[in-house]
């Protein structure tokens, strides 16, 4: 097979091509190096390689520039010069099959996952609970099990706990202790994801891992594109989204050996977001799948500022590598480098720490996976890089162009259109109006209303008022049959919200 040119080596005049094994694309690769370096350039020139030989990609657009794999590039005198550079013949401008995705469902098809699939150690991280917090939720979800109870949103959610809450005591004998602080504090943090948007991330249709792995007739890949340039401002809902979907990958997909080419590339961009302040169980979990994802046949491309931002334990694993040029202004800066340096299999003809310095924009370092005469899939010495040209449109499109790509989709009627099946939510509402209209009024309501009794003492007009309100003995009135209606409305969720409205209106309180 074809391998994927990713530039011209020039660290010597008789340098040749660098290119990217497919049978080696699955051994993981970095890209890294100081904004506005061309990491995203890089990052596409990628994506367009592999998609021509026919591997799907899954990319996250942070700045929304990656979006401009779907439509062609256009010609000019400097991409010119460096395609007759680098020397690409039958180069010309073309997009990717793409199928746009949105998390928020605004610049994509809407990306939905259930509370279920998700599970509990992910749902607490994006919710920020504490180790207790986080026990509290792991009961929730086994009681749920036991009970038969489906977590599809983040109603069902809800529903549980304040299930746990009512049957507190119950609940802490049989599975350990809960409290109403640890439950209210989960509330207010799904208070808080909803009001951010998060809510629309759980829900059915669950998004099927088949369609992130489509080919075209013609057998390319289809690049699937998150935008993320919203949801990058949440770290912890995208990082924990990216991270679910890598391991649902790991989880859903047979072991399939080594590959002429993968399954699948998945590019993880502002990588460092993945491992800031990620408790140890999570990263153990990251570094697990990261180990062992490469014999299902997925590779996954790490792109980030600094070689550094990625823990050892799995820089090691990061066969390809792409480094741009990183500037050494800080302290932090040279540590860099150093680091940067020192991950590279050297070149007696470069100067690694220096080279990393002078490196200019479309530039690179790069070490790839090849054959030698010592072995397969051997780290290759350093090269310095004149990286190629995308065919692509470096850039942005049009909401124009989006919506057309979107038209064209094979996904749009699949995923548009959200579905609400009966699960936790509707269950325990229902058993919860079973409950009321069994009970009747509650005890309250029927002590407040006044002496029927009396009420007919007045006669005439007032008397007849009386009894439409209050009832006689032998109708009811008015007042207990709108009690009773309430008491059947506020078992359902829907009915809780109505009639918090109508008391706040009544009293004056913000909405």
């Amino acid at each position: 097979m074809d391998p994927i040119l990713v530039g011209k080596a020039v660290t010597t005049p008789d340098s040749g091509q660098v290119v990217l094994q497919p049978a080696y694309a699955n051994r993981h690769g970095l890209v890294a190096g100081a904004t506005g370096t061309g990491k995203t350039v890089t990052l596409m020139t990628i994506a367009e390689g592999f998609s021509r030989i026919g591997v799907p990609v899954f990319v996250a657009d942070v700045k929304g520039d990656v979006a401009g794999l779907a439509v062609p590039g256009t010609p000019g005198g400097k991409l010119q010069a460096r395609v007759e550079q680098i020397g690409l013949p039958g180069y010309r401008n073309e997009g990717v099959p793409a199928i746009f995705w949105d998390l928020y469902g605004e610049l994509g098809h809407p990306v939905r996952t259930t509370v279920s699939e998700m599970g509990p150690l992910l749902l607490s991280r994006i919710l920020e609970l504490n180790d207790t917090q986080a026990g509290v939720l792991d009961i929730v979800f086994r009681l749920a099990d036991d009970r038969g109870l489906l977590l599809l949103d983040l109603a069902d959610l809800r529903a549980l706990l304040a299930l746990v809450a009512d049957e507190r005591k119950d609940v802490s004998t049989q599975y350990g202790l809960v409290s109403a602080p640890s439950v209210a504090a989960i509330q207010r943090s799904l208070l808080r994801l909803e009001q951010e948007g998060g809510a629309r991330f759980f829900g059915e249709p669950a998004l099927e891992l088949s369609d992130l792995m489509r080919t075209t007739p013609d057998g390319r890949g289809v690049v699937g594109i998150l935008a993320a340039d919203k949801l990058v401002l949440k770290p912890r809902l995208y990082s924990t989204f990216l991270l679910w979907l890598l391991s649902e990958l790991f989880e859903q997909l047979p072991e399939a050996g080594d590959l002429d080419k993968p399954k699948l590339v998945f590019v993880f961009d502002e990588a460092h977001l993945l491992f800031d302040d990620a408790p140890a169980a999570l990263r153990q979990r990251i570094e697990q799948v990261v180990r062992l994802i490469r014999s299902k046949g997925v590779g996954v491309y790490f792109c980030s500022q600094f070689p550094d931002d990625i823990p050892d334990a799995i820089l090691g694993q990061l066969g390809n590598r792409v480094q741009h040029a990183l500037r050494a202004y800080t302290p932090r800066d040279r540590k860099a480098v150093k680091t940067a340096a020192e991950t590279f299999v050297p070149n007696p003809a470069l100067d690694v720490a220096d080279a990393i310095g002078q490196l200019g924009v479309g530039e690179a370092l790069c070490s790839m996976l090849g054959d030698t005469a010592g072995g397969r899939g051997v780290p290759m010495p350093v090269e310095r890089t004149l990286v190629a040209p995308p065919r692509c449109r470096m850039g942005a499109i049009t909401d124009a162009e989006r919506a057309q790509v979107r038209a064209a989709s094979p996904v749009g009627m699949k995923y548009d259109q959200a579905i609400d099946r009966e699960s936790a939510a509707e269950i325990l509402a229902r058993k919860a109006e079973a409950s009321g209209e069994r009970n009747g009024a509650p005890p309250a309501r029927r002590e407040a209303l006044p002496d029927r009794g009396a009420a007919r003492e007045g006669g005439g007009f007032a008397q007849a008022l009386k009894d439409m309100l209050f009832g006689t003995r032998r109708r009811q009135g008015m007042v207990e049959t709108m009690a009773k209606q309430a008491a059947r409305t506020v078992g359902s969720q829907v009915g809780r919200q109505i009639l918090r409205g109508v008391l706040g209106g009544i009293a004056g309180g913000r909405r």
